[in-house]
């Protein structure tokens, strides 16, 4: 066991899937249009400057809170971190969110009244050094390229 160690994932975009490499489900155009009715604003993407920001509010949290910070890498539409800290993963997930958006905000990368983050986020607890190796893998090397650090 890997004492502390949780997986947290910030994640807009719904993905049903039941094993890494496992098909998508089909479209569903209901859904799809129900989604679309439930958001306050258009979806935020998340570019270079705004995934520099949030990465720096990640750094700085774990930095601040004495948690460890053990792989990070946010995507155009989500985040993705594996720590190790002495916090329940909601703790986590809502520092995170909380210290993101205020970056966002003092950048003026952000200028609504509500957050950019959806109300959940996906979080475990990760149990053994293989679950924790296994979620840094993913972080790091299962998002696809690397994006650039550079926005256009």
């Amino acid at each position: 066991m890997v004492p502390g160690c949780t997986a947290t994932n910030a994640v807009p975009l719904i993905v049903f899937t039941i094993k890494y490499g496992s098909p998508y489900i089909p479209p569903n155009d209901r859904w799809h249009l129900y989604n679309q009715q439930q958001l306050k604003s258009k979806p935020l993407i998340l570019g270079a400057r705004e995934r520099k920001s949030i990465e720096a509010a990640i750094r700085e949290t774990c930095q601040i809170r004495e948690w460890s910070l053990l792989a990070i890498n946010i995507r155009t539409n989500h985040v993705h971190t594996v720590v190790i800290a002495n916090r329940d993963p909601e703790n986590v997930l809502t520092a995170f969110k909380a210290n993101a958006t205020r970056e966002l905000r003092e950048r003026h990368l952000w200028q609504d009244d509500f957050s950019p983050w959806v109300r959940k986020g996906s979080k475990r607890k990760l149990w053994n050094e293989q679950s924790v190796a296994r979620a840094i893998d993913y972080v790091l090397y299962g998002q696809g390229e690397d994006l650039p650090d550079f926005d256009g």
